[in-house]
């Protein structure tokens, strides 16, 4: 019955057992050509980022701030105002842009120990 039914609803001029199926081989294509306009710097730049600042009871408030400050170019009170975020919440959101700015602003408050990280 089963044979009848798939007979009917797709019928064929001749049985699939003198099929002789070939499998062609597929073009290689060479990776390096497609991605050869795309530069290392071109891809830092497109991905936009951000760093977090983590709390920790080594550094005091005005070295963080200072830190803060030297990293991101903001005012004390900007800064101040961070450093009171890490301490409350455990981290605080203290840059966004390009992924190598981001690299730049997280190694500069690395200089004196403090956690971060960079996020894409």
């Amino acid at each position: 019955m089963f044979a009848d039914l798939a007979a009917h609803l797709w019928p064929s001029s001749e049985p699939l057992l003198n099929h002789h199926f070939t499998v062609q081989a597929q073009p290689k294509l060479d990776a390096r050509t497609e991605f050869d306009t795309i530069f290392e710097e071109d891809v830092l730049n497109a991905v936009l980022s951000r760093v977090i600042l983590f709390n920790d009871s080594i550094h005091t408030f005005d070295e963080v701030i200072a830190q803060v400050c030297k990293a991101v170019g903001c005012s004390d009170f900007d800064a101040e105002g961070l450093a009171w975020e890490a301490h409350v919440r455990g981290q605080a959101l203290v840059f966004e842009g390009e992924l190598i700015e981001c690299l730049n602003v997280s190694s500069v408050l690395e200089e004196i120990a403090l956690h971060t990280q960079v996020m894409a």
